[in-house]
């Protein structure tokens, strides 16, 4: 018998906080996963540190940050040839409790490994932007995780392919299932299995869904969306439906007119799938020894989406569409009941884990973010006055950066651009929830601005605006 709990992690992609029906926020309807925070902690200011796949992975695997992984931008191709690629043997929280005794296990998308010649050839091959995404990974190169059903990053949900175990990279398993339901039957299988052994398992269920393709989704659940007006779908007040026809604003709102009922019925499908994934956890729990610790089911994201909000589409900028997402932590009898306001970030969650794993003496000092599972547990008080970093590197399409602050009560964004110099946005978060009024004259903005340019320095980050920052807010700061 184990003191340690069993460890389930989902994360869907692209799954915003505000699409968690419980909120009110978006009219989507999410009743598992409703059950779920309110039987366990919903963390309310759970955040994206760099709202774009790979790097928010890398940061949740490793608990370090991007120039110290080394996933600085998305992984593709493209990105191969300018070296960026997660670094070799890091530890990670799979690593970790696989060397305390873990049986460890991943399924689904995974976008941590660089393509090769050979993937354009045998995973999901070119894409129209002419770029290789999907890879396989070599088992050397798998940071914990033992058992492995897995792909890189590929978007054909109703078909979709995976590599097994020790498949090579020609030995492709091809599906024709909608993968999010897929991915919990072999999940649900999965636990069955490692529930026979006396090792405790540590399992992360990686979903593409609610990720475009968006309409790539079963009948069942795009019919509950059917006799919605798209456009009443949209009713967050950032959206510009009166943007001025042919502006980047309005094309965004007309695309996210045309998506949104798709990807409502796609956070509708997860939603099932979760329920099928709970309904399995209970009945290992009923079979369990009563003195077996609850096993800790954590729901999240990668990072949210835009969805027409400030015109809009896709994520990978630092407003609260992209960068909050759901956080729910269900362990029943082993963590009280209700919201949480502790603020939760791409950094923390190795370090929580690991901590709600009951190894908090084991995190390793690569992992910079705060272990927030005594919080969780009730056992401390949530941060007084937590900030989290905001990042975005320069690519070959794109040479702006950013970096910004975040705290419970405000933000400051800024983006550096070669040729245009420095842009400053600040927001009160608290008067203005849906960021649209920018105040990078207030008083708030001066006090960020400080803690954000000690941060940089503390980490030597090399932002290519920072002589900029300082200089705007010089002698302020």
């Amino acid at each position: 018998m184990s003191a340690h709990p069993h460890i389930v992690v989902v994360m869907a992609d692209q799954f915003r906080a505000s699409a968690l029906g419980l909120l009110g926020e978006d009219p989507v309807v999410t009743p598992h996963l409703d059950r779920l925070a309110r039987e366990g902690r919903l963390v309310r200011h759970a955040v994206s540190c760099y709202p774009v796949c790979s790097p928010h992975r890398a940061m949740f695997l490793t608990g370090m940050r991007p120039a110290d992984n080394g996933v600085i931008l998305n992984l593709n191709s493209e990105t191969a040839m300018d070296g960026v690629r997660l670094h070799d043997d890091l530890p990670t929280w799979a690593s970790i409790l696989r060397s305390n005794g873990y049986r460890t296990g991943y399924i689904g998308k995974w976008h941590l490994e660089q393509p090769t010649p050979d993937d354009e050839v045998y995973g999901e091959g070119p894409r129209p932007d002419g770029k290789v995404w999907d890879a396989w990974s070599p088992p050397a190169r798998r940071f914990g995780f033992d058992f492995w059903y897995s792909y890189g990053a590929a978007d054909r949900h109703l078909a979709p392919h995976y590599w097994r175990g020790d498949a090579d990279r020609h030995e492709r398993t091809d599906v024709e299932q909608w993968s999010a339901e897929h991915e919990i039957d072999v999940a649900i299988d999965f636990m069955r299995t490692a529930r026979a052994g006396d090792a405790p398992f540590a399992l992360m269920v990686s979903l593409n869904p609610p990720h475009q393709p968006f309409d790539q989704v079963p009948d069942e659940y795009r019919a509950r969306y059917a006799d919605r007006d798209p456009a009443r779908l949209l009713t967050r007040p950032n959206v510009p439906h009166d943007a001025a026809p042919g502006s980047d604003a309005a094309a965004s709102v007309d695309e996210a007119t045309r998506i949104v009922a798709d990807y409502f019925a796609a956070v509708s499908g997860v939603d099932t799938q979760i329920g099928r994934l709970v309904a399995a956890l209970e009945e290992l729990r009923a079979d369990a020894d009563p003195s077996t610790p609850a096993p800790v089911l954590l729901f999240t994201a990668d990072h949210g989406m835009q969805l027409g909000s400030h015109g809009l589409l896709y994520k990978n900028v630092g407003y609260e569409e992209s960068m909050r997402i759901p956080l729910i932590v269900h362990a029943p009898g082993s963590l009280p009941e209700g919201e949480c306001e502790e603020l939760i970030d791409s950094l923390g969650f190795a370090p929580t884990l690991l901590g709600l794993a009951g190894l908090a003496q084991a995190i390793p000092a690569t992992m910079t973010g705060r272990d927030s599972s005594a919080v969780l547990r009730g056992d401390a008080p949530e941060a007084p006055d937590p900030e989290t970093l905001y990042y975005r590197y320069p690519s070959r399409s794109d040479n702006t950066s950013a970096r910004g602050i975040r705290t419970r009560r405000d933000k400051l964004l800024v983006t550096w651009d070669p040729s245009t110099g420095l842009r400053l946005e600040y927001f009160d978060l608290i008067d203005d929830p849906y960021e649209l009024r920018s105040l990078p004259d207030a008083f708030g903005a001066a006090h960020l601005a400080g803690r954000l340019l000690a941060a940089l320095r503390d980490t030597d980050d090399d932002f290519a605006g920072l002589a900029e920052l300082r200089a705007a807010f010089s002698p302020t700061v």
